[in-house]
């Protein structure tokens, strides 16, 4: 949300959040914005300088797990950001998004009172791609994190927000069950923890821009082992795939000549990861914070730096409401002989939620080594409807 990095649009979303709940009422339940209910320029809500009180990332630091599965509210912002590519036996194919935002309202603790009283608000987005239906439903949520209604647990990877959740099945945290549900639709997943950790960027400092402290931590599980139930309009698919975890807390900001990102978490079938983003200018040159990591069949991580990777836009797609976004890449890494194309899975595939971007399932085909490769993953497209 993913170079999501992408880690500074899910900022975005996270702090669009606070704006939203109080812009258009939405405290305590529910549910779908409406299109016409406006958006929150994501531009805008990285430049506020309102930071004082708050941690920041300034330097690599120890992780230390389960304790770092849990949340961070000495930061502002923080998420836990699921997606994958799944099938039922027939081989129908689904993509599906459930990610958790955490919003700081205030970084002084909350007073003796009301048991309503908190300094923490959650947002939600879950969204299932049904690519033989040729739909995307996708489907939002804010609460505030008092009387049980949203919240995460300390050192252990156990957050929700109402009836969504993800909720560890044993002491050591995986499996770890995801289920949500919204009108006609609904998931009840179980994910193993499959690859080791990744820290992404510097052992985990996730730096967005040459200013100090414009950073997160971030790591990712890459290649989680995914099995259950997918439910579509009162019929159930048992499904079997892969997972990715993104988890990411900071205080950052984007800097004010940056526009957005295009962000990608690709699953190969020789067993390899690739994550990678484009941080683009408002000039729509590429911003040379861009990077990515290459995780190799063992899970070893090795950092890619801007100048190591290629990425060229083969086709554009133009949503109803005349919002244009790249829809086929080919993605190089000549050090590895590497050569990709992605391509979406279904071309709407957007969420018209309180900041509006793209996120979706991709087939991936190329060549790796002069040896034919495909895979699934995952991509994500900010900025492009001008927030």
């Amino acid at each position: 949300m993913p170079l999501k990095s992408v880690s500074s649009f899910r900022m975005a979303l996270a702090g669009a959040a606070v704006f939203a709940i109080w812009g258009v009422n939405h405290l305590a339940k529910d549910r779908e914005l409406p299109p016409d209910s406006g958006f929150v320029s994501v531009t805008e809500t990285l430049s506020d300088p309102k930071t004082e009180g708050y941690a920041r990332a300034f330097a690599p630091r120890p992780f230390v797990f389960p304790a770092d599965h849990g949340p961070h509210p000495e930061f502002r912002t923080e998420w836990w950001y699921f997606t994958g590519n799944l099938n039922d036996s027939e081989g129908r194919a689904f993509g599906y998004e459930l990610t958790f935002f955490r919003i700081g309202l205030s970084p002084k603790p909350v007073p003796a009172g009301s048991h309503w009283r908190t300094n923490q608000m959650f947002m939600g987005h879950f969204a299932l791609t049904d690519v033989a239906g040729k739909r995307f439903h996708a489907h939002e949520r804010f609460s505030r994190a008092a009387l049980g209604l949203a919240g995460a647990e300390a050192d252990t990877l156990h957050v929700w927000l109402e009836d969504w959740s993800a909720e560890p099945q044993s002491p050591k945290g995986f499996p770890l069950r995801l289920r949500a549900a919204e009108k006609d639709i609904a998931i009840d997943l179980m994910l193993e923890q499959g690859k080791p950790i990744v820290l992404q960027g510097q052992k985990g400092l996730s730096q967005k821009s040459s200013e100090p402290g414009n950073a997160s931590y971030y790591y990712s599980l890459t290649r989680m082992p995914t099995s259950g139930t997918i439910s579509l309009k009162s019929r159930d698919f048992q499904v079997r795939g892969q997972s990715w975890l993104d988890r990411e807390w900071s205080t950052s900001a984007l800097s004010q000549d940056q526009a957005g990102w295009d962000w990608f978490a690709l699953q190969l079938s020789d067993n390899r990861e690739l994550m990678f983003y484009r941080l683009r200018r408002k000039d729509d040159t590429t911003d040379p914070m861009s990077a990515g990591t290459f995780i190799d069949r063992d899970g070893q991580s090795y950092p890619l730096r801007r100048d190591e990777f290629l990425i060229e836009t083969l086709a554009n797609w133009r949503s109803p409401d005349g919002v244009s976004y790249p829809a086929r890449w080919r993605f190089q890494i000549p050090k590895e002989g590497m050569d990709l194309e992605i391509n979406p899975l279904l071309p709407d595939q957007e969420l018209n939620v309180s900041v509006r971007y793209w996120e979706g399932a991709v087939a991936i085909r190329g060549t790796a080594a002069g040896l034919p490769v495909e895979g699934r993953g995952y991509v994500e497209l900010t900025g492009y409807a001008g927030n």
